[in-house]
Order: C-alpha cells, then sequence, then structure tokens
C-alpha cells in the first residue's frame, strides 16, 4: 500500500480536531493520486471531482475517528499484528474504510442479504479482514456475518469414507471435502431472510482440533441478522479448468499420480459452482509471489512451536503446501485472474498482497 500521507494528519484526525487547510488539501489530493475509491462505481472513480473527494475524504474521516480505537483493541485481543503505525493508517485509510462503505452502498442498492464472496489462501489477511470490517460496517448500520468454506467440511466420518474410496485425500481442504449441498441451502436462507421479522438461521461451524486435528463438525452457531455476508475461503468462486490445462507439467504436478489428483480436483471443483452462484460480488486475494504461502506458513508454525506448543517440522510443512498446490495450483487457477481478458463476471476487485502481509495493489475489472 502506498503511503504518501504523513501520519500526523491521521493522528489530527483520531483526536478530532481540525486540520490544517494546508493538510486538508494534502489529504484530498494524496487521497486522489491512489485511485481506492473503493466506495464508488468505476464510472465515477475514473472522473472524481475536487468536492466529490472531498466529500468522501470527509466521510472517511468520520469512520477513522469512530473507530480506530475499537479496530486497535480487536486486533490486539486476536494477537494480530499489522506492521507499523503507519501500516495501520495508510491499510485503513486506502483499504479498509472505503471497503466498507462500498459492501454498505451495495447492500442499499441490492435490498436484501448481501453476499460477499472472497478469494484467498493462508496468510492474506481473510480473519483479519472479516474482523475489521464487521467494527466498520457496525458504525455504519451493517450487520456482517463470517461465513468460512472450511465451516461446510464434511463430517469426520464422511471424509474417513471418502479417503477409503480416494486415498489421495490426505487432508481436507480440497474440493470434494466440503458439504456443497448444505452451503447452498444456508446461503439461500441467508438471501432469503427478510428484513422485518427475520428468523433464526443454523450456521455450520467447524472444530479442527477434534479427532487429533482431523476436525470434525459441531454445533451449530445461530444468526438472527445479516445484512452482508462475507463467504471466505481458498477456493471460493474458482471455475474449473479445460483438461488441457494440465497437459504441461508444472511443479509439484510432475507424476502421472499427481496430474491424476489435480484433474479430479478440477472435475470435483465443478460441484461447487451452484454454490458460487449465491456470492453477489467476489474479491480475490492474491499473493505477489506464491512462495509466500509456505513462508508464511513456516512462521506460523516457528511462533507456534516458540509458544510452547506443538507444530508441524519444516518438512510436514513443504508436503503440506505440495499437497494443496497439486490440489488446485495458484498458476493455474489464480495467475490468469491478473491477465487482461480474464473472464468471471463475479469479480469486483483483485487484491495484490505483499511480503508483509499488507495489500500493494488494487485493481477493477476494466
Amino acid at each position: 500500500m502506498i503511503k504518501n500521507i504523513p501520519i500526523r494528519i491521521f493522528k489530527l484526525i483520531i483526536k478530532n480536531q481540525i486540520l490544517p487547510a494546508a493538510d486538508y488539501e494534502l489529504l484530498i489530493c494524496k487521497t486522489r493520486e491512489n485511485k481506492y475509491f473503493l466506495e464508488l462505481d468505476i464510472a465515477d472513480r475514473k472522473n472524481i471531482s475536487w468536492e466529490l473527494a472531498a466529500e468522501l475524504v470527509d466521510q472517511r474521516s468520520q469512520l477513522l475517528r469512530s473507530t480506530y480505537l475499537e479496530i486497535s483493541q480487536g486486533l490486539a485481543d486476536h494477537n494480530i499484528h499489522i506492521g507499523t503505525a503507519s501500516d495501520i493508517f495508510h491499510t485503513l485509510w486506502h483499504y479498509w474504510l472505503p471497503l466498507a462503505r462500498r459492501l454498505a452502498n451495495r447492500h442499499q442498492q441490492i435490498g436484501r442479504t448481501f453476499i460477499q464472496g472472497l478469494l484467498g489462501g493462508q496468510g492474506l489477511g481473510k480473519t483479519t479482514l472479516g474482523l475489521v470490517l464487521e467494527i466498520l460496517l457496525k458504525n455504519l448500520g451493517k450487520t456482517l456475518l463470517s461465513f468460512s468454506l472450511d465451516d461446510l467440511y464434511k463430517t469426520y466420518s464422511d471424509r474417513q469414507k471418502l479417503k477409503e474410496q480416494n486415498p489421495e485425500m490426505i487432508w481436507r481442504g480440497p474440493p470434494s471435502t466440503h458439504d456443497v449441498e448444505l452451503g447452498q441451502q444456508v446461503l439461500q436462507q441467508l438471501r432469503d431472510r427478510p428484513f422485518i421479522n427475520p428468523y433464526p438461521i443454523k450456521i455450520p461451524r467447524f472444530d479442527k482440533s477434534l479427532h487429533n486435528g482431523a476436525g470434525d463438525r459441531t454445533a451449530p452457531a445461530i444468526n438472527y441478522q445479516a445484512d452482508i455476508v462475507l463467504f471466505e475461503g481458498w477456493f471460493v468462486g474458482l471455475q474449473p479448468l479445460p483438461i488441457c490445462a494440465f497437459n504441461a507439467p508444472i511443479p509439484p504436478i510432475l507424476s502421472d499420480r499427481d496430474q491424476q489428483f489435480a484433474i479430479a480436483c478440477n472435475a470435483y471443483l465443478g460441484d461447487y459452482q451452484q454454490l458460487w452462484d449465491y456470492l453477489d460480488s467476489l474479491i480475490v486475494l492474491i499473493p505477489q509471489d506464491f512462495s509466500y504461502s509456505q513462508q508464511w506458513r513456516l512462521e506460523a508454525e516457528h511462533k507456534l512451536i516458540s509458544s510452547g506448543k506443538s507444530g508441524m517440522s519444516d518438512r510436514e510443512i513443504i508436503q503440506f503446501v505440495k499437497y494443496f498446490w497439486k490440489a488446485l495450483h495458484p498458476e493455474l487457477f489464480i495467475a490468469p485472474m491478473l491477465a487482461d481478458g480474464y473472464q468471471n463476471s463475479q469479480i469486483d476487485l483483485i487484491i495484490t498482497i505483499g511480503r508483509s502481509r499488507l495489500p500493494i495493489k488494487i485493481t477493477t475489472p476494466s
């Protein structure tokens, strides 16, 4: 994320102090330079006037002032560390604040529960984004429900049967390990629930610690209201590829066995398309370098072990990451999204995440 605004200006906003005229003009200029006016439609964003920019800056300032302390406390409570104070302020200003306003506007326009898909692998900030958006949207008078593809994992018993049928399904996660029909039922209920006299809906939950880490379905959470649903997962919204995409070997899909596993996962992905049909929009989080996923996982496990808890060895982590790359290789499924002419009408935003796990680029379909 571009850091082009002096931190002292953000601090003045939080303290509810009047900005000097020069600082106010600088704030508008620097905000316009980034062109991250996510709360606007694309047509408006291309021709943003000084007056409109000033209006949006005022709205962001008010939202920042109202929520900064709660966001800071929420991140601390969840042991989430985001670089320096400058990193937090600029991420809020250029990314989180306008995105929250964008979602609030989309909910207002659609007139029912808005279902926002979020595609992103481990370490890309899905949990952090959900936490921050919940606070921001609450301040905007909207309720957010975070619902993960992980919560749709099949029961332990069903996954054991699946593993007997297909020994390649070593871990939960790839296509075929989720209860897609259950997901459709839940999203249908959420989408159809009336605003007046809303009824409670059972939201599936999955406990990854059960059965020695294999995990199992646990008691559902009861949701009474959700203006916006953030439905996230590592392959949410992905579309199956033509078989010819797997003709050329690409590490770690090298052996015939690897290739057959990749082709099978691609076929299973077709079963999820009816689930993706419930998405009103899709945001894609893409790492600047796909190798970051392995580095982040290594760092997370090292941190876990240093705290006295059990974790995977480096070798186990490498095998773990390779397994998911064999299932749905990011170079095959994710990288093409950055190319001109990529077709997926659901994608609204593509956010590139840098090594520090902060957004460094935001693009929208042309």
